[in-house]
């Protein structure tokens, strides 16, 4: 994904950072990963999957 559109684009639940993880952006505010579907983020609650809490932690601990 685009550097510049990662720095633009937000968690539209939380308007926190997402981060890019295989084919996913995933919000740990949030603690949903919104999928990326050719190409394209579907940045819809109804998209996006609950992040596990181990997934959350491997967020957490990287920053």
């Amino acid at each position: 994904m685009n550097k510049r559109l990662m720095d633009i684009l937000v968690c539209p639940t939380t308007k926190g950072k997402l981060v890019l993880k295989e084919n996913e952006l995933w919000s740990s505010s949030a603690g949903l990963a919104y999928p990326i579907k050719d190409g394209i983020p579907m940045l819809l609650e109804t998209e996006a999957r609950s992040l596990s809490s181990d997934e959350i932690e491997s967020l957490k601990s990287k920053h």
